[in-house]
């Protein structure tokens, strides 16, 4: 296993860490997990070198951090640091956060949390962070040995990832999206650099982008990955791409099946630490030129279209679509869509009255109502 020294600390990380978030299930129910596969997964990344394991208290519907409780006994706690995520909106009095954190050291088994993350800041919940005193309250559960540093995970723009990063003076840790396909989404290079020149280490979930670049890819991707003189699957070729940046600290993979492991693990082994040739990185860039090209709807999502007048929400909807036709995964899409927890019905394309307001405001001139019509059928599953 190849490793990385962990920003400010004496302590350094596998290049690949564990995500308990996509955990083996039985039956496609999220809350039942197979829990001997899953012991078996995590209890063999950790023999081979694997030593960070990343959960949340909302995981698996909160069996997660069970099951990595489960997993770490037997002498297997000595051999991980743990993080795991206490969700932002629930910060809302030092009662809520005793709660919270008392739960998931009971989960997790331990009497100490590692790495203790506010779960997906934004800007949305920043200010309430900062109004309940969070930042004191946490400080105090360090003191008392309950945990060990301050940290958060990340989805919004780069202002406000720069907002959050300045905020606060004892950050250790930021968890960012971060994948060749990504280099300008959220925090994205900038965020990176901004934060590893602070000294704050850097973990990078999603570098798949959830599981797409491990597909096999649309045919115009493929003939450019089969060109390459030396051949590398696109799993490693985007793993390669992330730990090509000596400011990521660690690539977190959500490993849902044992296959997934054995083959992380041994890229990890051969290619963590590893630099990309000039031709290796001009082959991804081509490929992510050619994903680019698959796109059907040239939306940027600078939002000039919004407030929708009628509840669309329309970049959303173009990205969503998007998503499903560039990588072939038109399921995952169609699940957030038509979820109505993620996505709202009355947020869907179909709701567009076609006043044609929008057109007016797109700098991309796009035809938006037409294209909206388009998306919505790719898009909608009826019940």
């Amino acid at each position: 296993m190849q490793y990385r020294k962990f920003g400010k600390l004496d302590w350094k990380v596998s290049a690949l860490g564990f995500g308990a978030m996509r955990l083996p299930v039985v039956n496609r129910v999220q809350t039942d997990i197979d829990e001997p596969q899953a012991i078996q997964m995590i209890r063999y990344a950790l023999d081979h070198g694997v030593n960070y394991i990343d959960s949340a208290y909302v995981y698996h519907g909160g069996k997660s951090e069970v099951l990595v409780g489960k997993a770490l006994q037997d002498g297997y706690r000595a051999k991980t640091r743990i993080a795991t995520k206490i969700p932002s909106a629930q910060v809302v009095s030092y009662e809520a956060c005793d709660r919270i954190l008392g739960e998931q050291l009971k989960r997790l088994q331990t009497d100490k949390i590692d790495f203790y993350l506010l779960h997906g800041l934004h800007r949305g919940v920043w200010t309430k962070i900062r109004e309940v005193k969070y930042f004191d309250w946490a400080e105090k559960q360090i003191a008392a040995g309950r945990i060990g540093h301050i940290c958060f995970s990340f989805h919004d723009d780069l202002a406000t990832f720069k907002k959050i990063i300045d905020g606060y003076d004892n950050w250790t840790m930021a968890q960012i999206q971060y994948n060749f396909m990504d280099e300008k989404y959220q925090a994205g290079t900038a965020g990176l650099k901004y934060a590893a020149e602070k000294g704050i280490a850097v973990v990078v979930m999603e570098p798949l982008r959830g599981g797409r670049l491990s597909r096999v890819p649309p045919e115009p991707v493929q003939k450019i990955w089969d060109s390459a003189p030396v051949p590398h699957s696109p799993i490693e070729r985007a793993f390669r791409w992330v730990w090509n940046h000596p400011e990521v600290t660690t690539a977190l993979s959500g490993m849902s099946k044992m296959e997934h492991v054995l083959e992380n693990v041994k890229i990890a082994e051969t290619a963590g630490t590893a630099k990309l040739t000039k031709e290796e990185l001009e082959l991804i860039k081509k490929v992510k030129e050619a994903y680019r090209s698959l796109t059907p709807v040239n939306c940027t999502s600078c939002r000039y279209c919004m407030p929708c007048p009628h509840g669309v929400d329309i970049p959303r909807v173009f990205e969503m679509y998007n998503e499903g036709v560039i990588y072939n995964f038109p399921q995952n899409s169609r699940a957030i869509y038509n979820g109505g927890v993620w996505f709202k019905k009355e947020q869907q394309a179909d709701k567009c009255q076609e006043c044609n307001e929008c057109l007016e405001k797109c700098p991309q001139k796009l035809q938006i109502p037409a294209l909206l019509k388009e998306a919505h059928k790719y898009l909608k599953v009826e019940s």
